[in-house]
């Protein structure tokens, strides 16, 4: 990979942590509705209206108040965003530029996932915020930078004296990623949903060990914000039961992606990423049980979906290590990743 693909792939993992940082804040401040169209805010391109006649004239438009804060934070967040594209258009142009010398299938994976991300954008704010809309599109920016993460290990790799994998390590990789994404999935779900809130206290909720659930309404996917399928609203019990969910899952996290760092973190020459796989674990965790037992501050709040970024990663970066490392060791090419993609002893 050339230096100029290099450093805007590195410029772009570090934009993506930014735009799911900033797609959290949004949406946690309840400004994701702050502009009514899209890719616009109440007509304009550039700015909000906060003029005494354009806020007449955005309001006469579209038919409710403008709330300039909660415009300006949904359109810095779309800018950033665009920004993003740009970057990874331009990586997957010199992709094309380089394909003599490598495939280019990740530079365009992941502007086709910026593009579908650009559509569920729309969408989360053409169908007022609609759960499964507003969790796909979190996913989508996970997918995103996940992408990023592989190609900026892909453009980091250099030569170096291979280690030896602890055997068996591949499926318990596999596992704890696998089982972070589905967590991630989980969470976005609590959020979409505004269920965060619904269990003030830890390691019970609402009091009780298991409170009353309702898991038809609380994972029916087709139905509005805060309703159920037939448009009644949604029951407490629903509520409950995502945010539960989410809780007992964490479990399934702890215990396999925990696994997997101490395991790492018993081998010479893969210390390294099993420290960093606990810290981002360990931090993840407890950034969850204070924002129960605080009731949701917005900074921790932000930083609890920073942390499933930053834990993604770290299992990513660790698994992607083991799948090279063994592929190497077997003598069959990792795909996107050669040989010399190891971590040193």
């Amino acid at each position: 990979m050339s230096r100029p693909s290099r450093w805007l792939a590195t410029c772009g993992l570090l934009l993506a942590f930014v735009v799911v940082s900033m797609g959290a804040w949004v949406r946690l401040s309840d400004a994701g509705l702050g502009c009514p169209d899209w890719p616009g805010c109440y007509g304009k391109l550039i700015g909000v209206p906060e003029a005494a006649h354009d806020v007449a004239r955005a309001e006469a438009a579209f038919g409710q108040p403008v709330e300039a804060p909660k415009a300006w934070k949904e359109m810095i967040h779309r800018y950033a965003a665009g920004t993003l594209g740009l970057v990874i258009l331009a990586l997957a142009a010199r992709a094309w530029r380089e394909r003599a010398q490598r495939a280019p299938w990740l530079e365009f994976g992941l502007l086709a996932v910026v593009l579908g991300q650009a559509l569920l954008g729309m969408l989360t704010v053409t169908r007022l915020l609609k759960p499964v809309i507003v969790t796909s599109h979190l996913l989508g920016g996970m997918t995103t930078l996940a992408l990023l993460a592989l190609l900026w290990l892909r453009a980091r790799a250099a030569p170096r004296r291979p280690a030896t994998a602890p055997p068996g390590l591949r499926p318990l990789a596999a596992t704890a990623l696998a089982a972070v994404l589905v967590q991630i999935a989980l969470g976005g779900w609590v959020s979409s949903n505004y269920a965060a809130a619904i269990c003030a206290d830890f390691p019970t909720c609402r009091g009780q060990w298991w409170p009353a659930t309702d898991f038809h309404h609380a994972f029916t996917l087709d139905r509005a914000l805060g309703a159920t399928a037939s448009g009644a609203l949604l029951p407490a019990a629903a509520l409950t039961a995502i945010h539960l969910t989410h809780r007992a899952f964490a479990l399934v996290v702890l215990s396999v992606v925990g696994g997997l760092a101490l395991t790492l973190l018993r081998r010479p020459g893969w210390r390294g990423h099993g420290a960093v796989l606990l810290l981002a674990l360990c931090l993840q965790i407890g950034l969850g049980i204070a924002n129960v037992l605080l009731q949701l501050p917005l900074p921790l709040a932000v930083a609890h979906n920073t942390g499933a970024a930053l834990l993604l990663c770290a299992t990513l970066t660790a698994t992607a290590r083991v799948f090279a490392h063994e592929k190497a060791r077997g003598r069959v090419p990792a795909a996107g990743f050669p040989r010399r993609f190891e971590v040193a002893r």
